[in-house]
């Protein structure tokens, strides 16, 4: 999760160069007035006669559907010695499923103008569908077959793992890609959060047809899946097409165990590399999304870092001083970890002087917190940046509404937000500062002459 609370990242597969795209288009520009115009949205949660659940948000202003959900598990889940296998995986379900190989699925994709992708991360494999209304029939029976029978035939196999391959040899020659590697190795240890979710060439090279579907049959699950549906659709027609899509999948997952873990603070990496520009990252302890004082931190990072061009470390970095480009802080939550993470790229021979700005920076956060007019500001935006950046199209809504159920936060939980961030005191946030900062960092330098940021 990042600064924007509940937005998570999404990677598009193939998009139809149609008409219906451009028709499809026209949610993005119609979304956001329906959502200014509501006090809040109306979300609700539908339960199919077979028991699959979503979270559903009803809206006729564009005759379209979007569909988003997500599989807990995701990269954690790839066995030793098959990193990337989650990535893979992902690719390969718009490459033929059922009785349709691959041309045959994209073709009919194509004819009926929807638009599905997949993606993993550490935690989830994430997949959406979006649709014209009236092409809803067939579109989720592509959907259904994609999620219940993907074939996973070895020619598809072999074309997406080249493309995979070649990424990962660009990042070889890559040094930020090498050092951030470096760094989440000496972060995380032999933890899953510290592989390459795309895995490395040696293990890519060694996954089979059959670790696949060995793989999809452990983490597709009903059980295991949160959905969310916003656009031209009932709540009684949903229900028969949640059991329609979703009914057949087996009913629980068989998960690996995953360890929590706290990240290794108090060292330094230095990757050395010959680059006029060097980057710079530092982790902190992070604080659990159900913490009862993660709101008050979650203001203390907007103030120290969050806020682009108001934060103190984009002034003091930036602004007064000329350092770098940018700067910027982040709470990061995975399901087993937690950081407060700072980043920006300076140059080379001005390591040392931006490090010692960001840890004084840091430093007085931790022994003075906010100011009144600091809080009261950061207030104010992080209210009413929320429906910007989590509630401005119907993916966005959708997307939003899977992370809500990922983070079990209830459905009731936008209208509860404003309540939450009102309530958080200076003290508050001061206690959360003393809480996160105080520690010695784990500080990663990309570039010549690194130091020990003094």
């Amino acid at each position: 999760m990042n600064i924007q609370e509940n937005a998570e990242p999404m990677a598009g597969n193939r998009f139809v160069q149609t008409l219906t795209t451009a028709l499809l288009a026209l949610v993005f520009l119609t979304f956001p007035a329906i959502v200014s115009a509501r006090a809040a949205v109306e979300i609700q949660e539908v339960t199919s006669p077979g028991g699959v659940s979503a979270w559903l948000v009803e809206d006729y202003t564009v005759p379209i559907v979007s569909v988003r959900f997500a599989f807990e598990g995701g990269s954690t889940q790839d066995p030793d010695g098959k990193e990337g296998l989650s990535n893979l995986m992902t690719g390969l379900f718009d490459e033929g499923a059922g009785d349709l190989d691959s041309d045959t699925f994209q073709e009919r994709l194509d004819e009926v103008g929807a638009e599905m992708s997949f993606e993993a991360n550490r935690d989830a494999v994430y997949g959406q569908m979006r649709m014209l209304e009236e092409q809803r029939g067939e579109a989720l029976g592509l959907l259904q077959l994609a999620l219940t029978s993907p074939r996973f035939d070895q020619e598809p196999i072999d074309r997406i793992r080249g493309q995979i391959v070649t990424g990962i040899q660009q990042d070889l020659r890559d040094p930020n890609t090498l050092g951030q590697d470096e760094f989440a190795r000496a972060l995380y240890g032999d933890h899953p959060y510290a592989r390459r979710s795309d895995g490395t060439l040696e293990s890519l090279a060694s996954i089979t047809a059959e670790d696949l579907r060995t793989l999809h049959g452990r983490t597709f699950a009903r059980d295991n899946i949160h959905i969310a549906v916003v656009g031209a659709i009932d709540a009684e027609t949903l229900k028969g097409e949640l059991d329609r899509v979703f009914g057949d999948l087996p009913q629980q997952a068989e998960l690996a165990p995953v360890p929590e873990v706290e990240p290794r603070l108090d060292q330094q990496v230095d990757y050395d590399y010959p680059l006029p520009q060097a980057t710079i990252q530092l982790v902190y302890p992070g604080i659990d999304r159900d913490d009862p004082e993660f709101f008050a931190a979650f203001i203390m990072n907007h103030i120290l870092g969050g806020g682009t061009f108001s934060s103190r470390l984009f002034n003091e970095v930036r602004e007064k001083r000329g350092l770098a480009y940018g700067v910027g802080s982040g709470l990061l939550n995975n399901d087993y970890s937690n950081a407060l993470y700072i980043g920006t790229s300076t140059r080379a021979d001005n390591v040392d002087e931006a490090l010692t700005v960001i840890r004084d920076e840091v430093r007085k956060m931790a022994e003075e917190g906010p100011t009144p007019e600091e809080l009261a500001s950061a207030k104010t935006y992080l209210i009413g940046a929320y429906p910007i950046n989590n509630l401005d199209s119907s993916l966005a809504v959708a997307r939003t509404l899977v992370q809500l159920q990922l983070d079990e936060l209830g459905i009731d939980y936008i209208d509860r937000r404003v309540g939450y961030i009102e309530a958080v005191t200076i003290e508050q946030v001061k206690e959360a500062a003393q809480r996160l900062l105080q520690a010695e960092p784990a500080i990663l330098v990309i570039g010549p002459e690194a130091s020990d940021g003094g």
